[in-house]
């Protein structure tokens, strides 16, 4: 990857062919989805000949398995089931993002589809209204996958100056991610906020608060776009948990969950009961917070770094160190939500939210 040549594109040759006119009825669709890492997303786009109102409108549609690790040459097609329609960021106009899941030939769910699972649970506690809001944390890397803007031959200084920080030695990015900002909000994806984070060409964005299932689509939705916002400004976006070895920050993805009865006067009460039930699920949650069943957060939950151990449960007030963080404003109103932080920055949403239903909704 470090000899890759760099590419520099005429962007105004682009835009002469971006603005020219089409039917008024033509829909250009970029269907998206996972592939078998469980991690890294494909696209393609086809046209559609009228305007979709709604995910009904779409088709069903297909793709070569084998070479997105998910099928056999000899058995390859794929098919994506439409689940979810945002507007699209770069060919705007009538053209959409559609969210997919991935059924193999005999129509049984692919292995990282674990949308289909989570649709499910969701279904079951959807009187007690779960709801996410979700921090991705992740970097900025150069081609050559060295972090944007740190010395090619060294180090940057050491943490401290760069969280939430202002100013050209202290922040490197910031146009990738104002940018990833304004195209979630066109799209209509619930970003919240955005900030620096403690290592540099780190960033943080927020998503939510989404109830259900609705959490995993636009997190991944906005993850594509993300990557696809750093394409044009040819560097790479990194959701490694643990990017630099050493003594610089991990990359999580803090789950802020609530239900109804814990958003209610004196909700303090069921969350009280859902850590405890926290607790009696550690490895379980463990395993389901990144795609390697542990292994890539084994190298961020060190008890270090702002994190916990992965080999302990916690829960504190206002404890960035703790499994499950309580924000010091809900202790003080008796209601609201908890942080868990334990979750990785390249997990699958579906496979977290689903996790924490079960086990704090539906008491498995």
């Amino acid at each position: 990857m470090s000899d890759l040549p760099r590419i520099e594109l005429n962007k105004s040759v682009y835009d002469r062919f971006m603005n020219l006119s089409i039917e008024e009825n033509i829909s250009q669709l970029t269907y998206i989805w996972i592939d078998g890492t469980g991690e890294t997303l494909r696209s393609k786009t086809r046209t559609h000949y009228e305007i979709p109102k709604s995910i009904e409108d779409l088709p069903i549609w297909n793709y070569d398995g084998s070479s997105t690790y998910q099928a056999e040459g000899s058995n390859s097609d794929v098919y994506l089931y439409p689940r979810a329609i945002y507007k699209d960021p770069f060919l705007q106009g009538n053209n959409k993002l559609v969210m997919c899941e991935t059924y193999k030939y005999n129509k049984v769910p692919t292995d990282t589809n674990l949308r289909a699972t989570c649709v499910d649970v969701m279904n079951k506690a959807a009187d007690q209204h779960p709801w996410f809001g979700i921090e991705q944390e992740y970097a900025i890397l150069d081609r050559d996958l060295h972090p944007f803007g740190w010395p090619k031959s060294g180090f940057p200084g050491p943490q401290g100056p760069y969280y939430c920080g202002v100013g050209a030695n202290k922040v490197f990015g910031r146009d990738v991610v104002e940018s990833h900002y304004k195209a979630c909000l066109y799209s209509g994806i619930k970003i919240c906020g955005t900030n620096a984070e403690v290592m540099p060409a780190q960033w943080e964005y927020q998503v939510g608060p989404c109830e259900g299932i609705s959490m995993g689509d636009e997190l991944w939705v906005s993850r594509y776009i993300l990557h696809r916002v750093a394409e044009e400004f040819g560097v790479v976006i990194s959701f490694d948990p643990k990017p630099i070895p050493g003594d610089w920050n991990g990359a999580g993805c803090h789950t802020n969950f609530s239900t109804k009865a814990m958003r209610d006067e004196n909700g303090i009460v069921a969350i009280e009961e859902a850590i405890e039930r926290f607790s009696k699920n550690h490895q379980r949650h463990i395993k389901a917070y990144d795609p390697k069943e542990g292994k890539d957060n084994a190298r961020r939950l060190t008890g270090h770094h702002e994190t916990s151990s992965i080999n302990d449960f916690s829960a504190g007030v206002a404890n960035r160190g703790c499994s499950i963080r309580i924000p010091r404003s809900v202790s003080e109103e008796k209601k609201g939500y908890l942080e868990d932080r334990r979750p990785s920055s390249n997990c699958d949403p579906y496979k977290v939210t689903e996790v924490i239903v079960r086990t704090v909704c539906l008491g498995e």
